[in-house]
């Protein structure tokens, strides 16, 4: 090559192009998973899962979060100086705190202090800032303490509010329902997902139906929470108990369904088993629910697509003691599923 054929330095950074992605740039857009494992016993039925791990921050709390940082910067009230802080039982912080080392921005989250011990690391390793809230009080003690917090000193801080904040459910209603829509071709029958901060639920039911109004068969939307107040579902709320978030609406759900623990541990556990997939104990209580409203709707002779919400994986509850320890609900669920194993 000769002398006058080659760029300078400078010149060359100017002209070439940008490859690959910024990491922000891959929330959203998750792909649908094939639990064909759950209903070889089931004709004409079909369970997805929205495979939310694949967001960079590893949950589907990277929507709501990316959506509640922009909307706050572009009003001005994440501004320059402020920290933002909420209360967290653990995917939102992880996303805020990833967010904050993206942007620029200090992060303090109020947190309960029985979250696993890689929630634990991962927020220390992006360089949040965590108060540490009574587990007995779980996340509405992590509410409490965050008011307090914003209360006493105001001008510090850009509380996030992913409780009450309606940029949460917006980030579902223009992302999440629409790639389901698309994904299944506007096949989608059943949407299940499970009730934290209702967010997920809430956006991606109103626009599902607004998309399904005129179908003859209309979208159900079908919610699920913890069966008590005192459960091993992290992140989720017993609503009858709870510190309701403003952004719920009950009467939204065509039908809800309550969860036990024990349910979520075995799926979680035999999915690992049987479907090579290991999600979080939340996801796997969302693929019993999506499994109950399936095994109803072939009950009744109709054919369905359910799709549920998959949030997160489950490398943030390895050092849990369930997958290792006999539960009270492997045996049942190992009889109606079967195993693939020889």
């Amino acid at each position: 090559m000769s002398p006058s054929s080659t760029l300078d330095p400078e010149t060359a950074a100017v002209s070439a192009p940008s490859l690959g992605v910024a990491p922000l740039e891959r929330i959203g857009n998750t792909p649908l998973i094939r639990l064909d494992a759950l209903t070889q016993h089931l004709s004409g039925i079909q369970i997805l899962g929205k495979a939310e791990w694949l967001n960079p921050g590893g949950s589907v709390k990277d929507r709501a979060a990316s959506n509640i940082v922009a909307a706050a910067q572009r009003t001005g009230q994440l501004g320059a100086g402020k920290i933002l802080t909420d209360a967290t039982s653990g995917n939102t912080g992880i996303a805020y705190a990833m967010l904050g080392a993206a942007h620029g921005f200090r992060v303090q989250l109020c947190m309960p202090s029985n979250v696993s011990i890689e929630r634990k690391r991962i927020l220390a390793a992006y360089g949040a800032e965590v108060i540490w809230t009574d587990p007995a009080d779980g996340s509405d003690g992590a509410i409490r303490k965050v008011r307090e917090l914003v209360a006493a000193e105001p001008d510090k801080y850009f509380y996030a509010d992913q409780y009450g904040n309606d940029n949460n459910w917006l980030a579902h209603y223009n992302g999440t329902a629409n790639e389901i829509w698309r994904q299944t071709e506007g096949a989608v029958t059943h949407f299940v997902a499970a009730l934290g901060t209702s967010g997920t639920f809430m956006g991606t039911t109103r626009r599902l139906r607004e998309l399904s109004a005129n179908q003859p068969r209309p979208v159900q939307c079908i919610s699920m929470q913890p069966d008590s107040p005192f459960n091993g579902l992290e992140g989720l709320k017993h609503m009858a108990t709870a510190i309701v978030p403003p952004i719920y609406d009950p009467h939204l759900a065509d039908r809800n369904i309550d969860m036990a623990t024990e349910r979520a541990y075995a799926m979680a556990k035999w999915l690992g088993h049987n479907q090579g997939m290991l999600i979080g104990v939340s996801a796997a209580a969302a693929v019993c629910a999506a499994l109950e409203v399936a095994e109803d709707e072939a009950a009744a002779g109709r054919e369905a697509v359910v799709v549920t919400i998959l949030c997160d994986a489950a490398d943030k509850y390895l050092s849990e003691r369930f997958w290792t320890e006999p539960g009270d609900g492997d045996d049942a669920l190992a009889r109606k599923l079967g195993s693939r194993r020889a």
